[in-house]
C-alpha cells in the first residue's frame, strides 16, 4: 500500500481503521529539512497507537506560515522522505495553514504535537477530546531545528566566502 495518500483516500482509510478497532495517531508539520529531532518525534508519536498518519503542509501552506523563503525542500521530496520512515503509515498533504479540517476528517484517537505547544493551543485538540480521543505532547530531546540548521549553513557558507581568496 502506498504511504502517500490523498485527502479522499485518508478519509476512507481512517474509516476502515476505526472499523477494525485500530488506534489512529495523527501529527502534522512542515518537516522541511528532515533531521534527527523529526525522526525521534515521529518514532515516539507512532508508539501511541497502531497507525501513524502525518499531515504534511504543502509548499503553499509552508510559505503562508514561514514566509516566501520556505520551504527549502519541495513538497514532493518531503512527501517521499516522510513516507520512507518506518514509523509512518500514511502521509497526506494539506494546503491550509493549519490541519483542522484534516483532523476532523481523520478523527484520530491520539493527536500528537511537540511539548512547545500548550495543550489549549493545539489545533484540533478540542475536537479530538470531544470524540473520546486524547492529546499527547512530546518533549524535544534534540537541540536541533530546521531554522537552526539554516542559520548554521548561512554562517558556514558566508564565513567561508569571507575567508576565501576572491582571485581563485
Amino acid at each position: 500500500m502506498d504511504k502517500q495518500v490523498s485527502f479522499t483516500e485518508i478519509k476512507q482509510l481512517s474509516h476502515r481503521y476505526k472499523e477494525a478497532g485500530k488506534t489512529i495517531v495523527f501529527t502534522n508539520g512542515c518537516f522541511d529539512i528532515l533531521h534527527a529531532g523529526h525522526v525521534e518525534y515521529l518514532n515516539r508519536a507512532a508508539q501511541f497507537g497502531q497507525i501513524l498518519i502525518v499531515g504534511l503542509n504543502s509548499d503553499r501552506s509552508v510559505r503562508k506560515i514561514k514566509g516566501n523563503n520556505r520551504p527549502l525542500i519541495n513538497e514532493d521530496q518531503r512527501l517521499c522522505v516522510i513516507s520512507g520512515l518506518g514509523s509512518v503509515d500514511h502521509v497526506v498533504l494539506f494546503d491550509e495553514p493549519d490541519p483542522g479540517v484534516l483532523i476532523e476528517t481523520i478523527c484520530p484517537d491520539v493527536l500528537v504535537k511537540g511539548a512547545d505547544w500548550p495543550e489549549n493551543q493545539i489545533i484540533g485538540g478540542d475536537f479530538v477530546k470531544s470524540n473520546g480521543g486524547c492529546i499527547q505532547r512530546i518533549a524535544f530531546e534534540h537541540d536541533i531545528s530546521t531554522t537552526k540548521i539554516i542559520e548554521r549553513i548561512g554562517r558556514v557558507y558566508y564565513g567561508s566566502r569571507q575567508n576565501s581568496n576572491p582571485s581563485i
